[in-house]
């Protein structure tokens, strides 16, 4: 049950922070807030191993790297798929690869849940597909309110939240002026299907990675994970052109999406150790029904019978899972 709660704590962080990210993306690009966030999450993460120690172990400190790496990649992948390809359509089709792939790893390496457990795991996957679709009434080529970041993975699983980066909405226009421009819908071409497949096993195996570190290792992995994340953030930026100062409005949501960054990783890091990997994920997968209900509840956002029906069937997959833990 603590795990069951460690995850879902790890969700609604993840969730929060991706709704902060979606405010703070209306007036300036997704990475120049990352740029902020990441590295102020990884000197967070490294003050707070101080004090809670734990055994150095380079198997834990490779497999937190990997899963910065994986998350990192992720995140930059996503928003590019966003960016140029539909969202009702890249959204859903990562949510899915993020809440499947795990499950079928965790069967493969000899999980094996209860029967209800993996009904929880079906309604989940049903579920964060339903929440992650953009609404019908939204206008082509354009997110429907922040329930456009419901694809997001981990500020998923935190990663670059958009932690990271999971997914008011993306600034389509900013990411893609040309969209904004000829006013046509985005295509789901086979660049953006590259994408948006990449970006989904990249963020899942994010959290295979994570459930590979031991227990008694502290929070040392995530200081790995957070620091390598940082540093392809960094170069991404660079690379891009996108470092300049953010406004200072901005500034102060960037730290509460590091805080909360931190919260999801530290969270999720330590259900995956007491958990199966196999029912961790797809409860920490369940993220974007978090974001989807700030939106309505904070900002008074529309959503589709379809998300609703999904949020529905989330507290289904949760009540399942956790009677069968």
């Amino acid at each position: 049950m603590i795990g069951v709660l460690l995850a879902l704590t790890s969700a609604a962080a993840y969730g929060v922070s991706d709704f902060f990210g979606g405010l703070a993306s209306r007036r300036v690009d997704a990475l120049r807030v990352i740029l902020v966030s990441y590295p102020l999450s990884a000197v967070i993460v490294t003050v707070l191993a101080i004090f809670v120690g734990g055994e150095f172990s380079w198997h834990a400190m490779l497999f937190g790297a990997a899963s910065g790496l994986a998350l990192a990649l992720a995140m930059w992948w996503f928003y590019i798929a966003l960016a140029e390809g539909p969202m009702s359509v890249v959204s859903p089709m990562t949510a899915v690869l993020v809440a499947g792939i795990p499950v079928v790893v965790g069967v493969a390496l000899g999980e094996r849940p209860s029967t209800i457990s993996f009904v929880g795991v079906g309604l989940a996957i049903i579920a964060v597909l339903l929440v992650s679709r953009e609404p019908a009434d939204a206008s082509p080529g354009t997110p429907a309110g922040l329930a456009g970041l419901a694809g997001l993975a981990p500020t998923l699983p935190g990663a670059l939240n958009a932690s990271t980066l999971k997914p008011g909405p993306l600034n389509l226009g900013a990411l893609n002026p040309g969209l904004g421009a000829l006013g046509s819908a985005p295509r789901f071409t086979r660049r953006v299907a590259w994408f948006t497949i990449g970006s989904g096993v990249f963020f899942a195996f994010a959290f295979i990675f994570v459930h590979q570190i031991e227990a008694g290792t502290g929070l040392w992995p995530l200081v790995a994970s957070r620091g390598v994340a940082s540093v392809i953030v960094i170069a991404a930026a660079v690379a891009t052109r996108q470092h300049g100062l953010l406004p200072r409005g901005i500034v102060g949501i960037a730290v509460i999406i590091a805080l909360l960054d931190v919260a999801a990783n530290v969270t999720m890091l330590y259900a995956f150790q007491g958990g199966l990997l196999s029912l961790v994920s797809v409860l920490i997968a369940l993220y974007p029904a978090f974001t989807v209900l700030l939106a309505v509840l904070v900002l008074k956002e529309r959503v589709g019978r379809l998300q609703v029906a999904g949020m529905g069937l989330a507290l289904a997959a949760i009540t399942a899972i956790a009677i069968s833990g």
